[in-house]
């Protein structure tokens, strides 16, 4: 259990919905922001952290696991010590997202909103700008489950939470998500094709149903 608190819904909410603040690379504080998600990922269950979760907020993001099989056995609890340390330990500065392709759905989970469990719906495909902790400028195509992990942190850094736009919200405990998503896994809708176009093709075809 690590010492470092993430910030919740339940103790300031407001200042998650916050949008962080572009990262200064002569900032002397940026090696010790980094320092801090390192250990606090290293130590927590997570997927993933933006920092303003850990009360920096300075558009950064700390990608820790996208390994879709991983997290199926996390779910299952089939999960080797090997695997559960598994750390991609990938930093993201001041990251902007060119274009989204595709469409998948995932029902997410977020340190900083409890037991708030929504389904979500996500591009497949994204490609990233973003600098290293060098200051190297990468342009970079993210695909499955990394995508949808690498949005939600990236939603964070505008102050979106995922229960803002999820479809459905539930209120589940961690080991209930964990039975839930072996029944309701991480699903592609379209690999291709305009997000935006997407996601309006989708909430029409909900729409019907309902009616």
């Amino acid at each position: 259990m690590s010492d470092i608190k993430v910030v919740t819904i339940a103790d300031n909410e407001e200042y998650l919905r916050q949008v962080s603040l572009p990262v200064d690379f002569n900032d002397k504080s940026l090696k010790k922001d980094i320092a801090v998600l390192d250990k606090y990922c290293k130590e927590e269950e997570v997927l993933a952290m933006a920092a303003v979760q850990l009360g920096i907020p300075k558009r950064i993001i700390y990608l820790k696991n996208t390994n879709l099989d991983i997290v199926n056995k996390i779910q299952d609890d089939s999960v080797s010590l090997e695997e559960k340390n598994y750390n991609e330990a990938r930093v993201l500065i001041n990251p902007v997202i060119i274009s989204r392709e595709g469409l998948t759905d995932y029902w997410e989970a977020c340190a900083s909103c409890l037991d708030n469990f929504g389904h979500v719906r996500r591009p497949y495909k994204i490609m990233l700008e973003y600098f290293d902790i060098d200051g190297n400028k990468h342009r970079e195509i993210f695909e499955g489950f990394e995508a949808t992990v690498l949005s939600h942190e990236y939603d964070h850094l505008d102050g979106i939470l995922h229960m803002d736009i999820a479809d459905e919200v539930f209120v589940m405990k961690a080991e209930d998500r964990k039975k839930f998503r072996l029944e309701h896994g991480y699903n592609i809708v379209s690999k291709t094709g305009d997000y935006e176009e997407l996601m309006k093709n989708s909430e029409k075809t909900k729409n019907k149903a309902k009616s």
